[in-house]
């Protein structure tokens, strides 16, 4: 890598900024303020993934500099705001990944990748200014699904969890059966509720296997969104009018589309 050149690039990034939110910038970026720009926040870290799944290099780049203007952008209203400002945002994660990478910057040895996330928790924890109740002693900024599967785990760690898959299951089909009870009583805040405890059931269960349950939907997106563009192209090519279809012509092609693009 030629650092003088990323020096240069990302100095030219942070005048653009400094520019976009000056006196004669864009009236859309100098009205934005820290919180103003989370859902953009997470928009662009999804569209990352998004790219991580379909395994598109070319647009990865390019979400990895969108995100990437995501800290710029709150960085430069930091500074704006005398809070703090870039150079203090990349002093604090050098200063971070050093202090919990002392396998690497220090004589301290670790001999595998479970060991290495085991001191990573440990240092993680001595560096947080109080003592949590271990239950919310979690990212509250994650997707609710991600909140879940770190929920799960803080109860793991003391214990409190099923001894197995096959009860993780069962207790699913506890929740399947209570919710077909509620719809059956049309009691829409019960199922709601049931709704709830049937997806952190299923969350319950991707832990077991180590998956993350968030990119196990994201995934499921995908591969929802390829076939119906798929059922589409099919219905385009007959000369038929797809919103137009009945809903068993529909799964005529939603079958022939599923063999088409089978499971990823």
């Amino acid at each position: 890598m030629d650092y003088d050149i990323l020096s240069e690039e990302m100095i030219k990034l942070v005048k653009i900024m400094e520019k976009l939110r000056g006196e004669d910038g864009c009236p859309w970026d100098k009205k934005q303020n820290y919180y103003s720009l989370k859902s953009y926040i997470l928009e662009e870290a999804y569209e990352v993934v998004e790219a991580l799944e379909n395994k598109d290099i070319k647009h990865l780049k390019e979400e990895l500099g969108d995100l990437l203007l995501q800290v710029i952008f709150e960085s430069q209203i930091a500074k704006e705001q005398k809070d703090f400002d870039l150079i203090d945002v990349i002093k604090n994660i050098n200063k971070k990944l050093i202090k919990r990478h002392p396998h690497v910057f220090t004589d301290l040895e670790i001999n595998d990748a479970a060991e290495v996330k085991k001191t990573w928790n440990k240092i993680k924890e001595e560096e947080k200014e109080q003592k949590l109740n271990i239950i919310d002693n979690y990212d509250k900024g994650q997707p609710s699904l991600n909140q879940a599967y770190e929920i799960q785990k803080k109860a793991r760690e003391v214990g409190f969890d099923w001894d197995k898959s096959i009860s993780v299951i069962e207790k699913l089909e506890e929740e399947l059966a209570e919710i077909k009870e509620a719809v059956k009583n049309d009691d829409k805040e019960e199922i709601k509720n049931e709704i709830g405890d049937i997806i952190f059931s299923a969350v319950n269960l991707s832990r077991f296997y180590n998956i993350n349950p968030e990119l196990a939907v994201f995934s499921t997106i995908s591969k929802f969104q390829k076939r119906f563009k798929l059922m589409e192209k099919k219905a385009e090519k007959n000369n038929e009018i797809f919103s137009e279809l009945s809903l068993e012509e529909m799964e005529k092609y939603w079958d022939k589309s599923k063999l088409e693009i089978r499971e990823e």
